[in-house]
């Protein structure tokens, strides 16, 4: 390992040492943020959704039971890099295929160990998601800060365009579901693709495709997938989800949620430092239950700028923000977090059966218990 220097655009400077692959240039930029899983670590760091961000790990020790080819999220990383406390020597587990520093060399990834990553989250969760650069020690501190100040961060971008397929591609169907799902790929997560697969056939497509050209598939059932960034900067999909909704039966997570929020003329805004982590309490307003949920994004819905066009389902009870909601007059629904993850337990799996009975009748849209 060799000595780096972690700069935040604040002028916050961290020390510790890189691991990973070496930074291009002597450098990793990005915005950082910090997620608070205790494990999944393999998954995190595979999810698409943070395409341009630096994760910091809350937890002190990761990479203890290694990676394998089983726990990917997506094809490889579209992160930034990643920060620890302190990253395991060794990996030992049953399903262990290797560690995790490898899976960040064998994709290009940069990351940085020994930060205290207790005081970077504090700052973070005071101060708000910030750009910043790491890299070795030899590249200097006044390069790693001009490139931290140089970083865009999320705001203003499109980062769909940077996950997203290239080309549509089906799932074959693996359980007794025989639907015909069109999945819109923002980011959309290999989990995601497995929970829609036991409904039906899942054709993916790209998220500029066009609405004439999912309805010529003869969908009986629209997902809109999670996935990275500004739901402001993806102008082209809300278009084509403004066109589907009332049309077919539409469900989406995440920027799936958001985006269909814009597609109804809602508003969305950026959180002071997101929601990343696998255990926020959310409550389900129809039967009042609290369900313990994974999540992974930067920006939220304002209810307020949907009022009358659609009823709110869930509630973040960390800071009230809005977790879920279902058209009103039309066979559609979202939630802000992750139904299909699995960060101990699966309170939220519900959802993909209620997208089930929504195809099943797109009638009985306000008969279901949203």
């Amino acid at each position: 390992m060799r000595d780096a220097a972690l700069v935040l655009a604040d002028g916050s400077v961290f020390e510790g040492e890189l691991i990973g692959a070496d930074p291009i240039g002597g450098v990793a930029g990005g915005e950082v943020v910090f997620n608070t899983t205790l494990s999944g670590y393999q998954e995190v760091i595979t999810d698409p959704s943070y395409a341009g961000q630096i994760i910091t790990f809350t937890y002190p020790h990761i990479g203890n039971y290694g990676v394998n080819a089983t726990d990917y999220e997506s094809a490889r990383p579209f992160c930034r890099g990643v920060i620890v406390r302190e990253m395991a020597r060794r990996d030992s587990n049953q399903r262990s295929e290797g560690p995790l520093d490898g899976l960040l060399r064998q994709f290009g990834i940069s990351g940085i160990a020994g930060i205290d990553t207790r005081r970077l989250t504090r700052l973070i969760r005071d101060t708000g998601a910030m750009p910043g650069a790491f890299g070795p020690v030899a590249t200097g501190e006044a390069a790693l800060r001009a490139a931290a100040a140089a970083e865009k961060g999320t705001d203003g971008v499109d980062l769909v365009a940077e996950v997203t397929t290239t080309a549509p591609y089906t799932v074959a169907a693996t359980g007794a579901g025989a639907r015909r799902i069109v999945a819109f790929d923002f980011g959309i997560k290999t989990t995601i693709l497995r929970h829609l697969s036991g409904i039906g056939t899942v054709q993916v497509v790209p998220a500029s495709t066009s609405a004439a050209a999912v309805l010529a598939l003869n969908p009986e059932g629209v997902f809109l997938s999670n996935g990275p960034g500004d739901p402001a900067m993806v102008g082209y999909a809300v278009d084509t989800i403004r066109e589907l909704v009332g049309q077919v039966p539409v469900f989406g997570i995440c920027l799936g949620h958001q985006l269909l929020s814009r597609a109804l003329g809602g508003e969305t805004y950026k959180l002071p430092f997101g929601h990343h982590g696998g255990n926020h309490p959310v409550r389900h307003e129809a039967t009042g239950h609290v369900e313990i949920t994974s999540q992974n994004h930067n920006f939220c819905v304002s209810p307020a700028s949907l009022e009358g066009k659609v009823e709110v389902t869930h509630i973040n009870l960390n800071d009230l923000t809005n977790e879920g909601m279902r058209v009103l007059g039309a066979p559609a629904f979202s939630v802000q977090y992750h139904p299909e993850a699995g960060p101990g337990p699966h309170d939220s799996r519900y959802l993909f059966d209620m997208f089930g009975e929504l195809m099943g009748d797109a009638r009985v849209s306000n008969q279901v218990r949203f």
